[in-house]
């Protein structure tokens, strides 16, 4: 069937032509979702979206901002990227935050800012800006694509530009591609006055599509263990900041490198190592603990680090490993530099996976590993007595008990700030298989509900854990709710404020603390989400929040609002986090 029936009106409108030639090439590379954001100058490309439905899905999103962190969020969940739509000016401006995010968390968006054309800007025309290299340094690959034209050429020109800004999103890192796209008016698909008829004859598109496939990374041959790690008993394997798409193979291999090496692995609480517990015996999930006393950090200095991902959260390890400076070794197949701490360093550019482990004989687990493995028990058992005895809402027990709770593979979206500390420090390992997603890339907290949407459109029932600043930062995430398909429970910790500055020097100084750090809101948040519908409920004991998170429902937002106060939880977090490794003998 020819183009020209399938959409009457490409054949006589440019625009039109040139927005179908787009999306149909990256509805055959893969591309599975669209998040447009209204406007005029992208009408073409909205209408073509719309016309490649439902094999493409298009979400309609009102605020950009809200849009791009939904998209990251898609992103994240699916391992594809997700392309964005927006009109000249502004709009596009407001993808800035998710674009730096996207980079930094190595997540494939293909951002389409429509932008007026050459004879429109630099003249005040209304709605123009400078758009091109519009994010500066931070998309993987940027272009501004040419004006439409009715030419096979051109035609040709624009189908392998789109394949390979869909290639950047993936190669050799995944990451944000921003093209820039201009049109002339008429921007509705109605006729110009540019004469198609002879292009009606050359195109055919079985011809002009053939070809088109997803193109994946080439493996790489498996990569045999160095000798130096063979060598040392002394050696520990850090599962850092990770987002895997296949979570179990990922912890698996980690779990074969510990045994076969007979290492304790120091696993994040981001990562999923943590919730894949049987699959790894060496597991230690207190090292943040652990190395606040100095006895015991001095006598767990290792020889040699195994870094798998990026760094983890904890400002006591990497203080650790700055002051002990072993021999490191990182692992990810990125092309990026992930050591901040800038010690004696060796990237490997291979994932986890790609570790052999052929040929290479069992040996006895030594004292060093025996060592880490027991004060791992006491200080856990600590941990565990403790909360178990505690009835108060002390925000810090949110993580430990939601990590025992949830329904297996559950997704979780972890909040910047307080709770992806407190999940560092108490998430308990578990064999639920709950899938942790969080923004670490640069570490804000803008975008975190719709990111959570995002996270959570079309996937089993999820969850999110929030402080309220988070939440209130990004409160326009709340109309996406129409277009949302799913649930999503959010556990608030309302603290009124922000939680984390309680824990710098500057807490000592107020003023100004309260008003320009603290800035607690005083928020009604059964009001709030009474504005956009969604539901509220008041936890007032862990009993309650326990059974409203063992069964989650199939559809809807609803907010499970836990009120905490802010200078009392930090209080006893300061009094509490060394004490569970104090009196540890070994």
């Amino acid at each position: 069937m020819a183009m020209f029936n399938l959409i009457p009106f490409a054949y006589k409108n440019i625009n039109q032509l040139w927005a179908y030639i787009l999306t149909e090439t990256l509805k055959r590379l893969g591309l599975n979702c669209v998040v447009i954001c209204p406007g005029s100058r992208s009408t073409p490309l909205v209408v073509a979206f719309v016309q490649q439905m439902p094999e493409i899905e298009a979400v309609s999103i009102l605020d950009e901002r809200s849009a791009a962190f939904f998209a990251l969020g898609r992103a994240k969940a699916t391992g594809l990227p997700v392309a964005l739509v927006c009109t000249s000016g502004t709009a596009g401006a407001n993808f800035y935050p998710a674009i730096i995010e996207a980079q930094e968390s190595r997540v494939p968006l293909l951002v389409l800012t429509s932008d007026r054309p050459q004879e429109l800007r630099n003249c005040h025309s209304g709605q123009t800006i400078d758009q091109v290299k519009l994010y500066g340094s931070y998309p993987n690959w940027q272009a501004e694509l040419a004006e439409p034209s009715p030419d096979m050429r051109m035609l040709g020109y624009l189908r392998q530009t789109i394949i390979h800004a869909w290639e950047r999103c993936q190669m050799p890192t995944q990451g944000p591609v921003h093209l820039n796209i201009p049109f002339r008016d008429p921007l509705a698909p109605i006729p110009d006055r540019i004469d198609l008829s002879d292009l009606q004859s050359q195109f055919h598109p079985e011809d002009f599509f053939a070809g088109i496939a997803t193109t994946k990374p080439l493996p790489h041959s498996p990569f045999p263990i160095p000798q130096e790690w063979l060598k040392s008993e002394r050696g520990i394997i850090i599962a850092g900041v990770a987002q895997p798409q296949a979570a179990e193979k990922y912890c698996q291999a980690i779990a074969r490198l510990s045994q076969t090496l007979n290492w304790p692995v120091l696993a994040e609480g981001l990562s999923p190592v943590r919730n894949y517990a049987d699959l790894n015996p060496y597991l230690i999930s207190t090292y943040d603990i652990i190395l606040r006393n100095q006895q015991l950090a001095q006598k767990l200095t290792p020889e040699i680090v195994i870094q798998v991902g990026e760094m983890p959260t904890s400002k006591e390890l990497r203080h650790w490993l700055s002051t002990t400076q072993p021999q490191r070794w990182i692992l990810d197949s990125s092309h990026e530099n992930l050591d901040p701490l800038h010690g004696k360093t060796t990237h490997l550019r291979i994932s986890i996976e790609e570790i052999d482990h052929r040929e290479i004989g069992t040996r006895e687990r030594g004292v060093y590993l025996r060592t880490w493995c027991e004060i791992e028990a006491k200080v856990r058992k600590n941990i565990d007595q403790t909360w178990e005895k505690i009835d108060e809402l002390i925000e810090s027990k949110a993580a430990w008990l939601i990590s025992q709770i949830l329904s297996p593979g559950t997704p979780l979206f972890i909040s910047n700030s307080m709770p992806v500390r407190d999940v560092e420090f108490f998430w308990k390992p578990n064999n639920l298989g709950i899938k942790p997603y969080f923004n670490r890339g640069a570490n804000g907290i803008d975008g975190t509900l719709s990111t959570a949407l995002g996270i959570a459109h079309e996937q089993q029932s999820s969850v999110m854990l929030t402080g309220d600043l988070a939440l209130l930062h990004d409160t326009n995430g709340f109309l996406i709710r129409n277009k949302f398909i799913g649930h999503l429970t959010i556990v608030l910790i309302n603290n009124n404020g922000g939680g984390i500055f309680e824990m710098l020097p500057i807490a000592k100084f107020d003023p100004p603390f309260e008003e320009f750090f603290a800035t607690p809101q005083d928020i009604d948040f059964a009001q709030l989400c009474a504005t956009y519908n969604v539901q509220h409920e008041l936890i007032s004991s862990w009993s309650q929040l326990k059974e409203k998170l063992k069964l989650l429902p199939k559809q809807g937002i609803r907010v499970l609002e836990v009120r905490t106060n802010r200078k009392l939880d930090a209080n006893w977090r300061k009094d509490n986090l060394k004490k569970f490794g104090a009196d540890i003998g070994v």
